[in-house]
């Protein structure tokens, strides 16, 4: 397993690749809010399992937040450990530029998954494309 940052246009395609294959194939998010404006800004990241692309996610600092998005893996690795590695790598690149502070909207299904990686619950359930969420937060 190894997670390495996107800084090819290759690995965004990749990243694009897995992001469909999740959210829009298996859950049903329309093609077109899955992809943003923050795309090009945004740092994303791969994670490998030997040498096949299994997860992605993507970091940005929005208001001194580090906002963590886009957090996914294929189906057959959930549940694996991946996910957590997916969360530590973003956190570690957040409090390398300095964020304090991470937040991030997390399908109400995967709650329980956050807060064991220390984020708390921090909003209402809320519906962001047909899926309900929550604001998750950590001091990091």
């Amino acid at each position: 397993m190894r997670v390495d940052r996107v800084v090819t246009e290759e690995g965004l395609q990749e990243a694009f690749r897995i992001r469909r294959e999740v959210f829009v194939e298996e859950q049903g998010v329309p093609l077109a809010d899955e992809f943003d404006q923050h795309e090009q800004a945004a740092e994303h990241i791969l994670i490998y399992q030997e040498e096949t692309a299994v997860g992605t996610a993507r970091l940005r600092n929005v208001d001194g937040w580090a906002k963590l998005e886009r957090i996914c893996l294929l189906a057959p690795y959930r549940k694996s450990g991946l996910g957590s590695v997916l969360i530590a790598t973003l956190e570690k690149m957040a409090a390398e530029q300095g964020l304090r502070q991470a937040k991030l909207h997390g399908q109400k299904q995967a709650e329980g998954f956050y807060q064991k990686l220390g984020y708390e619950t921090g909003s209402p359930v809320f519906m962001e494309d047909g899926i309900p969420h929550v604001l998750m937060v950590k001091n990091l």
